[in-house]
């Protein structure tokens, strides 16, 4: 069960009106790595969690935390959106250039939403369910929720230099600072898992069956040797499973692909004699 509290998070009160930045806000609402995308996500892992209570807990918790977020923003960009119209109408009629465009904004900020936020990104993109990932496997999980709050903090962070408006880039500050938080919080949560199991994912698959000469090796495949000095080309793996070896020239292990004629129902390219006869050759 859910309550909802009448008063946002943080303030999301901008100095003035701006529909321009009002379209540039709903990437970190509705796009790939928004607050739209981390609420579900975290949700889900949370709702799907089997066992593991504080996991469990924590999910929801920071779930719940996102879809405040998402309020605060469609607060911050319905309040960007006031008198738009009227405003771009005025600047549109000077410059027949911004009429072309509508002065940047969205225009279905007027036309669908009535001045209000979309579920949308910045370029109109309508949010779908596959930016979200749930997999049960908590350690990957946690991996993949690092990289979102971190692409999301990169985005907000971005956003924040693109304005001087004091009262958006204090609630930007607050967002900024919760990722913070949470890439912290995500880090010690995969430090947590990674002491109780194998870091490499997932930890419960049998090590024969794997093709061990490979394991640790890595391929140089493309032109340059600069990566034959990183940390991955040599000394103990992360798994403390093996040694990293680096393959200078690593030699092809597989047969040369040659597929059997498609049958007739297929109707594929037909197999002309001229080309049999040049293969027997």
């Amino acid at each position: 069960m859910f309550y909802h509290k009448k008063e946002l998070q943080y303030n999301a009160k901008p100095d003035k009106p701006d529909p321009v930045y009002a379209k540039k806000l709903q990437e970190v609402l509705g796009g790939q790595f928004g607050e739209i995308t981390v609420a579900m996500q975290y949700l889900f892992q949370g709702w799907n969690c089997r066992g593991n209570e504080k996991y469990r807990d924590m999910l929801l918790d920071i779930g719940t935390e996102e879809i405040a977020h998402v309020e605060m923003l469609a607060t911050m960009i319905a309040q960007l959106l006031d008198s738009a119209p009227v405003e771009t109408q005025e600047e549109a009629s000077q410059d027949p250039i911004l009429d072309a465009v509508m002065g940047g904004m969205n225009p279905q900020h007027i036309i669908v939403s009535g001045l209000g936020a979309q579920p949308t990104d910045s370029a109109g993109y309508p949010w779908n369910s596959r930016y979200t990932i749930a997999s049960g496997n908590l350690l990957a999980d946690f991996r993949a929720n690092l990289n979102a709050e971190s692409q999301g903090r990169l985005q907000v962070v971005r956003l924040y230099e693109s304005t001087t408006d004091h009262g958006v880039r204090d609630m930007l500050s607050f967002l900024i600072a919760r990722d913070t938080m949470h890439q912290n919080q995500w880090m010690a949560a995969i430090e947590e898992l990674e002491q109780q199991q194998s870091p490499v994912v997932p930890s419960t698959f049998p090590k024969e069956k794997e093709k061990q000469e490979v394991a640790y090796s890595f391929m140089n495949c493309s032109e340059g040797t600069k990566s034959q000095y990183g940390r991955w080309a040599s000394g103990k793996s992360m798994d403390n499973q093996g040694t990293f070896e680096y393959d200078a020239n690593p030699e092809p292990m597989g047969q040369a692909p040659s597929l059997n004629p498609a049958p007739h129902y297929i109707h594929d390219t037909p197999l002309f004699a001229e080309n049999i006869t040049n293969e027997n050759k």
